[in-house]
């Protein structure tokens, strides 16, 4: 489940790029349990041409934290969401 401090994750890839294989297997492999998981949390996933593999994710206050998977396998991918959600509970417990 993804920590209540996370308010949204962006995705973006290319839908051709060798760099982007690995965000879209882990799409393909993840986001149906990620939403069921989730139903209400917002992932928005886009695809373009040329674009740089990274997730952005965007925390209370407005907080961002953008994570390049350029050239990633799946798991690796998955290791980086997994980090996401771990640096967001680090940084909101540092702030009380």
């Amino acid at each position: 489940m993804l920590s209540k401090n996370l308010k949204e994750l962006r995705v973006h890839y290319c839908q051709t790029s060798p760099a982007s294989k690995g965000v879209r297997e882990f799409i393909a492999n993840n986001y149906s349990l990620i939403k069921a998981v989730n139903p209400n949390f917002p992932i928005l996933i886009r695809e373009a041409s040329g674009v740089e593999a990274r997730f952005f994710a965007r925390y209370d206050y407005g907080k961002e934290k953008k994570v390049v998977l350029n050239d990633l396998s799946a798991g690796e991918v998955e290791s980086k969401l997994e980090e996401l959600v771990t640096k967001n509970i680090e940084v909101n417990k540092s702030t009380i």
